[in-house]
């Protein structure tokens, strides 16, 4: 794609920080140093039952690299392999399939402990309070629940609702039964349950306590950078080593800017960000602050897998408009149907042109989004909606970077 020069603001990248030259080096120093807690092998006793949250196929989170050296923590506090359990947290997700836990955990680990995935659906959840502050019963898998010891694993990053990804989301969403994720949900509509936001954001506080509900012993979570290398990990206590992962993502991955575009070309970050259009939204979501009301975002995301999700597609075919959308929320909130929320309200700020292999007929008549086959039609098209004078911000990494405009000087 060309960009003339004049219309060109630059391009908003990451800070990215390099990988470790060991990422297994670098996770067991954390393991030998955890943040705000005794040490794993300090906390086990050789009789307990220990159950390791990791993240499903659609997360970057490196768990093939996290849970060995976890095992052998475990391992040197007495803890058998056949007492461990690994626990893909799919939320909502399906399950994971064979070839995928392969990929996630890697032949030697499955070989070594059980692994399952957690199915919101379950019959026999199991109730362990009830949130405080927002009122959400909290149910918990099984084996997670029963547990003698509870870790937790994954990646901090920006989430569009949760704040960041990491940490307390490795009990709710990830291993709660499917009412407990809906009231928790339920929430995005607040103002605070945004991108970057932890402070006020009711998502991430009644997430936290149901962390707290459950019980966690322990944590693992890595801070990765764009190519998917470990940056730095973070172990400890759940709530404490979280944080300072979260520190480590801002000075990554919030970058300000000093005006707002007309145009923002906006790429989720190439695969598995763009497979389909329910995760490359997120981009957009992202770029909605640094783009002016009236104006474009191009989105350049593949979507080999369609638009991934049905409940987003039924409700944008359902709901008319945003008010409708916000009472079905309300009402009878479906997990996807918050992506059509989103979708309908950036609508009503800018005009979206997608660059995939999607079908028009979906992204057009369905999703309400313009189409264009090559970015430079995309261009083109935007040019023609706002004036060949516009200025162009281009964003690579869409869904893990979130620009800010500097507040202007009175």
């Amino acid at each position: 794609m060309r960009v003339p020069t004049r219309n060109f603001l630059g391009s908003i990248e990451p800070r990215e920080k390099p990988g470790v030259p060991d990422a297994r080096a670098e996770i067991e120093r954390a393991l030998r140093e955890p943040i705000g807690s005794k040490t794993l092998s300090a906390i086990v006793k050789p009789e307990h039952k220990v159950a390791i949250v990791v993240d499903d196929a659609t997360r970057p989170a490196p768990s093939h690299l996290m849970v060995p050296p976890l095992l052998d923590e475990l391992n040197m506090g007495g803890v058998r392999d056949e007492n461990i359990t690994v626990i893909f947290g799919c939320g909502t997700h399906r399950a994971v399939t064979h070839e995928e836990a392969e990929k996630l955990l890697g032949e030697n680990v499955l070989n070594r402990v059980k692994a399952i995935s957690h199915d919101c659906n379950a019959q026999d959840l199991v109730h362990v309070g009830k949130t405080r502050k927002h009122g959400t019963e909290v149910y918990l898998n099984r084996v997670f629940a029963e547990a003698d010891v509870k870790i937790l694993t994954g990646d901090v990053c920006l989430h569009y609702y949760a704040g960041y990804g990491g940490g307390r989301k490795s009990v709710l969403p990830a291993v709660a039964g499917e009412e407990t994720i809906k009231h928790n949900h339920v929430m995005l509509l607040h103002p605070k349950a945004k991108t970057g936001v932890l402070e006020g954001n009711p998502i991430h506080e009644d997430m936290v306590e149901a962390a707290k509900l459950a019980k966690v012993d322990f944590i693992l979570n890595v801070v990765i950078n764009s190519k998917g290398e470990v940056v730095k990990a973070f172990a400890g206590d759940f709530e404490q080593a979280f944080y300072e992962g979260a520190k480590l993502v801002d000075e990554m991955y919030r970058v300000t800017i000093d005006r707002k575009a007309d145009i923002v070309v906006v790429s989720p970050g190439g695969y598995p960000a763009d497979v389909n259009l329910f995760q490359a939204y997120k981009g957009v979501d992202n770029v909605l602050e640094v783009v002016k009301r009236g104006g474009v975002i191009i989105l350049a995301a593949e979507c080999p897998e369609g638009h991934g999700n049905q409940v987003f597609y039924d409700w944008m075919v359902k709901f008319k408009d945003l008010k409708a959308a916000e009472r079905e929320i309300k009402r009878n909130f479906v997990l996807g149907g918050h992506k059509a929320y989103y979708l309908m309200k950036a609508l009503q700020k800018v005009q979206i042109i997608l660059a995939s292999s999607m079908p028009d007929y979906y992204a057009t008549n369905i999703f309400k989004l313009k189409t264009a086959r090559a970015l430079n039609d995309a261009l083109n098209e935007a040019f023609s909606v706002v004036g060949k004078k516009a200025k162009i911000w281009v964003m690579p990494h869409g869904n893990s970077t979130l620009p800010e405009v500097k507040a202007k000087e009175e």
